[in-house]
């Protein structure tokens, strides 16, 4: 492989996965979201070329399109390159955007599931998203809707799935 896409997990640094802090700890470029804590940041060797891809509300250091060629072209170059994302790289993250331009462009990669903050803000907090006899299903929502592309969340219909519901802010 030589570009993976791999969640940082929701913040904590001890909820990596054992795979995600291994690739870390042979990364020659790294990748990363404003997000991951400066710990895992840590964990890449002193040789690791770091950058930021940080993106503010509404004031990002990359654009997407910026990052997705930044990883295909270090792909290319055959470096071992980490994507790291907050959470999981699938869920909300753009990993999806990013994975297909590896894809078109013919580059390997792979995916590193993470924890994301859907699952383990709740959890920490001792509130379980499913629950028997109560919420059998639990759905996630994003809390930015995109009103360029006319996209928008039916709340009402969302209302009346019942279950847990899940909005992310970030």
């Amino acid at each position: 492989m030589t570009v993976h896409l791999v969640g940082a997990g929701p913040g904590d640094p001890g909820l990596i996965t054992v795979k995600g802090a291994q690739l870390l700890g042979r990364a020659e470029v790294l990748v990363y979201d404003r997000l991951v804590s400066q710990e895992l940041i840590n964990l890449v060797p002193a040789s690791c070329e770091r950058i930021s891809a940080a993106k503010e509300p509404r004031k990002p250091t990359m654009t997407q399109d910026e990052i997705n060629a930044l990883l295909v072209e270090r792909g290319k170059r055959g470096q071992e390159v980490v994507r790291l994302k907050g959470g999981d790289p699938c869920v909300f993250a753009r990993g999806g955007e990013e994975a297909h331009a590896l894809l078109a462009a013919g580059v390997e990669f792979d995916v590193v599931p993470g924890i994301t903050s859907a699952i383990a803000a709740p959890t920490a907090a001792g509130i379980p998203v499913t629950l028997r006899h109560q919420a059998l299903s639990v759905t996630f929502v994003t809390g930015h809707e995109d009103p360029l592309s006319g996209q928008t969340v039916d709340w009402e219909a969302l209302a009346a799935v019942g279950g847990t519901l899940v909005v992310l802010m970030g």
